[in-house]
């Protein structure tokens, strides 16, 4: 791996953009990682002497997003690879979740990475040249309750991901959307923003439900470190895949959500067909 390919990560304190990062490095990448203090800055820098690069970022902060982004391309060299990894989950019944946390949630998974793509799209288009990671979920393709917000914010960042992928393609960008399933993560830790119970009507569906992913916090299947490996075989790959699923929970899942959906519209199909003109 040429020691000139660069690559942005956003949220790279922990998780997926650590694991992600620390592989990169070690592979000879160049890395920009974004973080939210300086401590961080300073801390993710000591990872490499000369490949690694933080800076200081809230990615809801779009003006500052498009400043570090010309930054970046000034002091460090052109972008050859985004990772959109900044992100966080929301667990709250949709009844009793107030919207502002519904907002917050897509200003920081959609509106943030779209804002980051928005900022770096013309740098790689006039390369001709670059390739878009943006990590979703497993929540972006299949549902489950009291993970509303979170979901309908995956789903949305998949469909982005997928149109923009087609529109990017003719001038040599790719796009890849990831959608992980449960790894040891932060996610369902101190990441997790957790609306309080306030409705009793509730309380049989979900309880355990909240109960389950907070006793599993930690011990989940997926190990980022090969998931970071996983997303550095579609980077370095000549044909990368437009969606791309990790762990085997999301792909059982997931193909279960298929077939679901395809009986349906077999079993619906007669009223489908009967909108025709």
């Amino acid at each position: 791996m040429p020691s000139t390919k660069t690559m942005l990560i956003t949220g790279v304190s922990s998780g997926f953009g650590r694991a992600l990062a620390e592989e990169a490095l070690a592979a000879g990448y160049r890395v920009v990682g974004t973080v939210r203090s300086e401590q961080a800055k300073q801390t993710f820098e000591a990872l490499g002497s000369t490949g690694a690069f933080g800076r200081v970022l809230d990615v809801t902060d779009f003006e500052s997003v498009e400043n570090v982004v010309a930054g970046i391309e000034a002091d460090v060299g052109p972008l050859d690879v985004l990772v959109n990894n900044a992100g966080y989950g929301h667990e709250g019944v949709m009844e009793e979740s107030p919207l502002n946390e519904m907002r917050r949630q897509f200003d920081v998974n959609v509106f943030g990475a779209v804002a980051v793509m928005k900022s770096v799209l013309p740098y790689m288009r006039e390369r001709r040249r670059g390739h878009i990671l943006n990590i979703t979920s497993m929540g972006g393709f299949i549902t489950m309750p009291g993970i509303a917000y979170y979901c309908g914010s995956k789903f949305a960042l998949e469909g982005i991901s997928e149109v923009l992928g087609k529109e990017v393609k003719p001038f040599g960008i790719r796009v890849t959307a990831v959608a992980p399933g449960s790894f040891r993560t932060d996610w369902a830790g101190r990441s997790m923003v957790r609306t309080p119970r306030s409705i009793p009507d509730y309380d049989s569906l979900f309880d355990p439900i909240r109960k389950g992913r907070e006793e599993k916090s930690g011990r989940q299947l997926g190990d980022p470190v090969k998931a970071a490996r996983a997303m550095l075989a579609v980077i370095e790959s000549d044909d990368p895949p437009s969606h791309l699923l990790l762990g085997s929970d999301a792909l059982g899942l997931v193909r279960e959500k298929l077939s679901l959906l395809s009986a349906e519209f077999d079993a619906w199909e007669t009223v489908t067909r009967s909108t025709d003109g």
